[in-house]
Formats: structure tokens, sequence, C-alpha cells
């Protein structure tokens, strides 16, 4: 087959089969969050306080930003699935960074000076290093499973994309055990807790998306 067809065929396959590609996708991540569910419970378990902690604006923040990273993660991923790049892939996060932003703000605005540090490094944040990227594992391999089917254009950055997606699956389950609630915690901590699941996600792309 000639080059030029080649590229034809899977431009065509891509607008047919896109539509395709989120019913999948979805089934995978809840297959694999399913897993980290399970986890989640042997390892973890919910906070003793979540009743207290459901009526406060820091913890309701924290969990709607991770719902809004999901969804946004979840749109990049199919995205990046198919075999034609698109440049503004990365700019489906926009939304989440300029929110994320805002929350800082807001949170360095009505806290005193002295209590940022406190806040900033809280309680648990080996524990959240540890429990995010333990808790994507099972997303993160169910996705990476599901994009072999997808033959994306760029495999790194399609499995860099399962790793994010992973590891935001991850966080929202974390999200219910972990005490701290503070923007300034959760937009540090979390954030490096999800860049070994997506250097991961990455070189596994790399190695197994590939066609």
């Amino acid at each position: 087959m000639k080059t030029e067809n080649l590229v034809e065929a899977l431009v065509a396959d891509r607008a047919t089969g896109k539509k395709g590609i989120p019913k999948p996708l979805a089934a995978a991540l809840a297959l694999g969050s399913l897993v980290s569910l399970v986890l989640f419970f042997i390892e973890l378990g919910i906070r003793k306080d979540i009743a207290q902690a459901l009526v406060t604006w820091r913890f309701d923040l924290k969990v709607g930003l991770l719902v809004l990273a999901l969804v946004l993660t979840f749109g990049l991923c199919t995205a990046l699935s198919g075999p034609v790049a698109s440049g503004r892939a990365v700019r489906r996060l926009l939304p989440l960074a300029a929110l994320a932003a805002m929350a800082v703000a807001i949170e360095l605005v009505i806290l005193p000076r002295d209590s940022w540090a406190t806040r900033l490094v809280g309680s648990n944040a080996l524990i959240c290093l540890m429990a995010i990227p333990m808790l994507a594992m099972a997303p993160l391999a169910a996705v990476l499973l599901m994009l072999r089917a997808g033959a994306p254009a760029s495999p790194a950055l399609a499995g860099a994309a399962a790793g994010l997606l992973a590891a935001v699956a991850g966080a929202t389950l974390y999200a219910f055990h972990c005490f701290d609630d503070s923007p300034l915690f959760v937009m540090t901590w979390y954030t490096l807790a999800a860049i070994p699941v997506i250097a991961l996600g990455a070189l596994a792309g790399h190695r197994l998306l590939r066609w």
C-alpha cells in the first residue's frame, strides 16, 4: 500500500472510529478504577471525619477540581488516541490550570502568611506520594491496553496522557482518605505524585503503542 493511501485510510478510520473510542476508554478506566477502589478500602479507607469534611469549601473544591481534571484528561486521552495528532489537545487542560491557580490565590489571600508553610506541607505528604501512584497502576494498565487498538500518532504522548488520566483517577480516590484539603497542599503534592505515573505512562506508551 502506498504511503498516501495508508494515511488516507487512517484518517478515514479516525473519522469513523473516533466516536467509538470514548466508550471503550471509559470502560477501561472504570475497570481499572474498580480494582483501585478495592485496594483503596483494603489499604486506606475513607477519612473518619468525612461527614464534616463534605460541608467545607476546601474539601468540596478539592473533589471538584479532581472531577474536572478527570473529565478534561479523559478528553485529552481520547484526542491523542487516534492516528492523527492534534497540536491543540493539551489546551483542553487550560480551564483546570486556571481554576487551580484561582484556588491557590484565594487560599493565599484568606490565610495568614505564617500559616502558608503549614498548609503546604500538611500531614500526609509522604502518604500522598505513595498512595496516588499505587491507586493509579490498575487504571493505567487498563487504559494502555485499550489504547493499543487506537494506533495513536504519538505513542509516548498518548501514554503520558494515559498516565495523567490514571493519576487523576487515583488522586480522586485518595482525596477521600486525605485529611489535607488546602489548595496549597493539593496543587503541590497531588501534582508531584502524578509525575512518576505520567513518566511511566509515556515510557510504556512508547513501547506498547507503536504501530
